[in-house]
């Protein structure tokens, strides 16, 4: 767990010095959201019944973008190769910088899911289901992310084949965190969509570790 902790310290603080990756997500993701208003119309309804699936697809898409970065920079700058030659347990140094992608990412898009909510006009038995499914959604969005990004890690257009890839495997949490927030809004019960989420979160964290420090050991041959 030494080298978990000591992984996470580390690119927290680096994420704080270099803050404008972090504002630049949440930026795209504050803008992307507000524009929906803006080409659907400013139907109350309309707006309320696509709010759900608005801020996650926004959210997805503002969590890829730091994404390409993950590992991009110690493989640049040969860190990557001594963590790789270090002896430590790849995974948990793995680990490690998905967590901190995770609390400089993904808990921002969580704290701004409901802002931005009111501006879709969410109703107020959406807003709990709503960062509920984002708070186990988004670890699944950055681990299996770290998985593509350790796979095109030292190609050319490696941010475009990332998208390629992760997007897809995106579609069932996007598929059960807009069902969570339509349920709560039809007066159903979100439990069995936030239970798949978590399902997914524990599925991702079982093998997406290994599976990105598998990647990783193969681009740094």
């Amino acid at each position: 767990m030494s080298v978990f902790t000591s992984i996470l310290a580390r690119d927290l603080r680096l994420a704080i010095r270099q803050s404008a990756d972090s504002l630049t997500v949440v930026a795209f993701f504050a803008i992307a959201t507000v524009l929906f208003p803006f080409g659907v119309g400013p139907e109350a309804n309309v707006l309320a019944r696509i709010a759900g699936g608005v801020v996650w697809v926004t959210a997805l898409l503002a969590a890829l973008l730091s994404l390409d970065r993950l590992f991009t920079v110690d493989f640049e700058d040969g860190t990557l190769d001594q963590l790789v030659l270090s002896g430590e347990p790849l995974s948990f140094i793995v680990l490690g910088k998905v967590v901190a992608h995770w609390l400089t990412t993904g808990v921002p898009l969580i704290i701004m899911s409901p802002i931005l909510a009111v501006t879709l006009h969410l109703p107020a038995e959406g807003y709990l289901p709503l960062m509920l499914a984002l708070l186990l959604g988004t670890p699944t969005v950055s681990l299996v992310g770290a998985v593509g990004a350790a796979l095109v890690l030292g190609t050319r257009r490696g941010g475009v084949l990332l998208s390629l890839l992760v997007l897809p495997l995106y579609i069932p949490v996007l598929i059960f965190g807009t069902a969570a927030v339509e349920a709560a809004l039809t007066g159903v019960s979100a439990t069995p969509m936030l239970s798949v989420l978590g399902g997914f979160a524990v599925l991702a964290l079982t093998l997406c570790p290994w599976a990105t420090a598998a990647a990783l050991r193969q681009a740094v041959e």
